[in-house]
């Protein structure tokens, strides 16, 4: 068992950042959280309903993990596209232009995803949050790594809408999100390891 104990709810207009050392489970309760695994005993709820129970979830939630989830052989328009319409996100050509133009990719949309750089490939992912317009929970791991201070003032500027319109976030990070950052709660997983 990596954990015990925890007992962790993140409200509409919060952001909460999960801390603990390496090794201490903060991916594996963001996959929890994400209804991508079950815990061994506990519940992660939405609401009063498990979340793989609960009908609505899946369409309420953005979870972008560690890895980027692009493919190498697409360029970077297409990936971003292909991940919009496997969520049922908008995937129109100007929303998804826009997207990328949010995140700082614009100029880069036509390049095959193999030919970026590691920061430029977690923006072209964090873009998703870009597509996102209402009310929901984002569950971020690492979210801020390999980017630039230009990429990490466009998520923080994302994250900043998204807690403006209701919204809820629960990240991870190593590194600090800084000054620009939203104000996030604190909850350390290594007391419970």
């Amino acid at each position: 068992m990596l954990f015990r104990g925890v007992n962790l709810a993140v409200r509409a207009g919060q952001a909460t950042w999960l801390r603990g050392r390496n090794g201490r489970g903060k991916t594996s309760l963001l996959r929890l959280a994400a209804g991508l695994a079950v815990p061994e005993s506990g519940n992660i709820l939405w609401g009063d309903k498990p979340v793989r129970a609960a009908a609505d979830y899946a369409a309420q939630r953005v979870y972008i993990g560690h890895a980027n989830a692009l493919k190498d052989d697409l360029s970077v328009t297409e990936s971003l596209t292909f991940l919009a319409r496997m969520h049922g996100r908008p995937s129109d050509a100007p929303t998804i232009r826009a997207a990328l133009e949010r995140v700082g990719m614009g100029s880069r949309r036509d390049a095959l995803v193999r030919t970026l750089s590691q920061g430029q490939r977690r923006r072209a992912t964090l873009a998703r949050l870009a597509l996102e317009q209402q009310a929901s929970i984002w569950i971020l791991d690492e979210p801020y790594d390999a980017l630039d201070t230009d990429g990490v003032q466009a998520v923080n500027e994302l994250l900043h809408e998204h807690l403006a319109r209701g919204g809820s976030v629960l990240l991870t990070s190593h590194l600090s999100p800084g000054s620009a950052a939203p104000t996030l709660a604190e909850f350390d997983l290594d007391p419970f390891a």
